[in-house]
């Protein structure tokens, strides 16, 4: 007798095959045959008139202090994901002298927008180096299996203290002991190293992240450590300035250790290359035996704007600075006033000295960069559906209209402003990438941006959005499950999962496809010390296993805890075969 059986569903493989009925067996954590009519369980999934899929695996997220204090893993895991990758963009939390601890999550907080009080109340610390902190994930079961990255700036911070948190060059020895600590880390469990080269991720304190600045010296170094270790990503997040010669140097160290190099590409105005180009370069890298990957988003990278968010078009006007350390009771009676409405639209914005002021100025000005979520919001608006288009035909003032749609649901309205990946107001330009094998699904962010973003939800907006409800070029569904699944896995060396086939990892998920649907999100406070973040939840979901075990029924958490740390490349399985066919 099987532990059980998912019986009746459309099975869609992970390896792009085509969809075919038949019921999936699964004795204890493996799935052990795949065809009709399988025999008895103690358990049966009647998945009639649904797909079942393998667990996603999302390899760009920021769990690394999350995951030492929360075993559901939202909201990941209200998305099918069943394996997440963190340690990304070079932050993280390991390795920590003692009295690095405050500055490191003040790195986190400034670069991925976490609240620093709750990871200050969250994480235990009962760990300095990384190997430790691998022992330290593995003492908490989870709802999901986590897999985690080498940080730079940790690793910088370790070694040269200030010098390092200053982006000081670092000697010959400095580097010998940061290749050490990383080919230590990825011996140990690590199936990366991650580092930033980017303006835009800056601590708390306004400092760029350690090894920013980094020669070409120091980042080769620090990839032949993982040359030595013999596997590992080398993931970054870069502007690509040309003086840099990024792709010339990804190039070289790809070829030298053959490890794959994988950066985030986007349409971003602070890229020196356009997103067209990256790509063109990177291809002509690989060309020349290079294994490089761009990790690409699904859609327009953007702020939610809210009142409880972390920004909103009216966050620097006097009249909000005055009310914005209020108790949320107190705000709203405020925004209720139409005298305090009329006296703060009017009002000019006081703009930091900062890296925010661009963005200041761009949430009043650039309406026809920001559109109105409602219920059933597409992702991929309109011009037609901006705030300043609808204002128009209102004739309304776009700043009214805008404080008008921040006020739906007692002031829990929300506004997308895409400020990367939405130049050309549409998403055209990803088409092309989402057939391409030198590109992967990644940057949903998971576990960071609480507060200003909320795209840990991309594996339901791929199957929403791009699969079933896009105008224009749709996904195949068979082709939209890969990306999310085997592609993702096989990047990072899990082998053992993101399939449907004999001896893999029973990571599975039912869905039905008609009902899929986005919720629209929401501001919970419910991180340690009462630290918010946007929450969005999913229609269609009818159950995700992870391990054998039934981990979500509807969306709802079954307080099951079948995940674990995942250390160092996971081998394929020595039992997988072909499924065995079945008829439609």
């Amino acid at each position: 007798m099987y532990d059980l059986v998912i019986r009746g569903g459309t099975i869609v493989d992970g390896r792009g095959g085509d969809p075919f009925l038949a019921d999936v067996a699964v004795v204890a954590d493996k799935i052990v045959a795949i065809g009709p009519n399988l025999g008895d369980a103690r358990e049966v999934i009647d998945a009639t008139g649904c797909h079942v899929t393998p667990g996603f695996v999302d390899i760009h997220t920021h769990y690394d202090g999350q995951a030492t204090w929360d075993q559901e893993m939202a909201p990941s895991s209200w998305h099918g994901v069943t394996t997440v990758v963190m340690g990304n963009c070079g932050v993280g939390f390991a390795p920590a002298a003692p009295d690095r601890h405050d500055w490191l999550i003040g790195l986190m907080e400034g670069v991925e927008d976490i609240p620093g009080s709750a990871l200050s109340e969250g994480m235990p610390w009962n760990w300095e180096t990384f190997p430790e902190y691998l022992d330290a994930l593995e003492q908490l079961p989870r709802a999901v299996d986590v897999a985690t990255q080498v940080p730079h700036g940790a690793v910088r911070a370790y070694v040269m203290g200030d010098r390092g948190a200053a982006n000081e060059p670092p000697t010959e020895t400095d580097i010998a002991r940061m290749s050490a600590i990383v080919e230590e880390g990825l011996r140990a469990g690590a199936l990366g190293f991650s580092t930033s080269r980017t303006v835009l991720h800056k601590s708390i304190d306004g400092e760029l992240v350690p090894g920013t600045t980094a020669t070409e010296e120091e980042l080769i170094g620090i990839g032949r450590a993982m040359g030595r270790a013999g596997h590992g990503v080398f993931e970054l997040a870069s502007d690509l300035l040309p003086e840099w010669n990024e792709f010339g140097w990804m190039g070289e160290l790809s070829r030298e250790t053959g490890l794959p190099v994988s950066f985030t590409a986007l349409q971003s105005p602070l890229k020196a290359l356009s997103f067209e180009q990256q790509i063109e370069t990177m291809r002509r890298e690989n060309e020349a035996g290079a294994n490089i990957k761009a990790q690409v988003s699904l859609r327009g990278t953007g702020l939610v704007l809210g009142w409880r968010a972390t920004f909103h078009p009216f966050s620097f006007k006097p009249s909000w600075q005055q009310i914005a350390e209020l108790p949320w009771e107190q705000q709203l009676q405020h925004l209720k006033d139409p005298v305090f409405k009329e006296r703060l639209i009017a009002e000019s914005s006081e703009l930091p000295d900062s890296d925010l002021r661009l963005l200041g100025e761009l949430m009043t000005v650039a309406w026809q960069m920001q559109y109105p979520m409602n219920d059933g919001f597409n992702y991929e608006p309109t011009p037609a559906e901006s705030v300043a288009a609808l204002a128009a035909s209102n004739e309304q003032d776009p700043a009214e209209f805008a404080y008008e749609c921040l006020m739906a649901n007692e002031g829990q309205g929300f506004i997308y402003f895409p400020l990367l990946n939405y130049a050309d107001g549409n998403l055209d330009f990803l088409e092309p990438i989402l057939q391409s094998q030198d590109c992967v699904n990644s940057l949903s962010d998971g576990g960071a941006h609480c507060g200003t973003i909320c795209d840990a939800a991309a594996p339901t907006f791929l199957l929403q959005h791009w699969v079933r409800d896009r105008s224009g070029y749709r996904l195949p569904l068979a082709a939209a499950v890969k990306r999310q699944c085997a592609d993702t896995a096989v990047m990072y060396g899990m082998l053992d999962r993101g399939v449907i086939e004999e001896g893999y990892l029973a990571d599975l998920n039912v869905i039905d496809m008609g009902s899929l649907t986005l919720k629209l999100p929401w501001v919970a406070h419910d991180l340690p010390a009462g630290g918010k973040r946007l929450l969005q939840e999913a229609t269609g979901y009818r159950f995700t296993v992870k391990s054998g075990q039934v981990t979500f029924i509807d969306g709802r958490y079954q307080g099951k805890t079948p995940g674990s740390l995942i250390r160092g490349p996971q081998p394929s399985p020595s039992t997988a075969s072909h499924q065995v066919a079945a008829t439609d």
